[in-house]
């Protein structure tokens, strides 16, 4: 496949992840919001619902799990790079496509295959919050599990590709 097809997958899968990491960037600045009335209805007026509460809960878990692809993208994960941040440009590529192909993407596999069946046995019980007053969307919540590594998988991919190319570009200047 030529690189620039390659580019092209890339820059499309990063498109992607940009416009989900803003969406949840909008999902965080409704979770303070909520926060902020929990505390004031709470402290203020001695009135609390349990579904308000929940609903934080949700939108802490969208925000940490799909934000998953777009911190990977902006590079901002955590990283180990005692001796990663002293290679060349070319190692740096080279572990990152390794570290692609054999860590970040099997994992996301095994990620989703594991949590599948557990999923979709709370899609077919439209399984619902355990408190009274609670949201009845436990289902959705759980569907995290599969939208992770969907997510983190495909940035994932869109990295591999983007040091395959860093490496290809390497090479031919040399």
């Amino acid at each position: 496949m030529p690189l620039i097809g390659i580019d092209k997958i890339v820059q499309g899968i990063d498109k992607f992840t940009e416009y989900t990491g803003k969406l949840i960037a909008w999902f965080t600045v409704i979770m303070v919001l909520l926060t902020f009335t929990i505390v004031l209805l709470r402290y203020g007026f001695s009135l609390g619902w349990i579904a308000m509460q929940e609903s934080v809960l949700y939108f802490h878990g969208f925000a940490f799990m799909l934000g998953a692809a777009y911190t990977l993208k902006h590079d901002k994960h955590v990283r180990v790079d005692i001796f990663y941040q002293k290679f060349s440009k070319r190692n740096q590529a080279r572990v990152n496509f390794f570290g692609s192909l054999l860590l970040l993407i099997p994992v996301c596999i095994a990620t989703a295959v594991i949590s599948w069946q557990y999923v979709a046995t709370s899609w077919q019980i439209m399984e619902k919050s355990g408190e009274a007053g609670g949201l009845p969307l436990v289902f959705v919540s759980k569907s995290l599990l599969i939208l992770l590594p969907i997510t983190l998988g495909l940035q994932g991919f869109a990295e591999l590709l983007r040091s395959y190319i860093q490496m290809t570009a390497d090479q031919e200047q040399n």
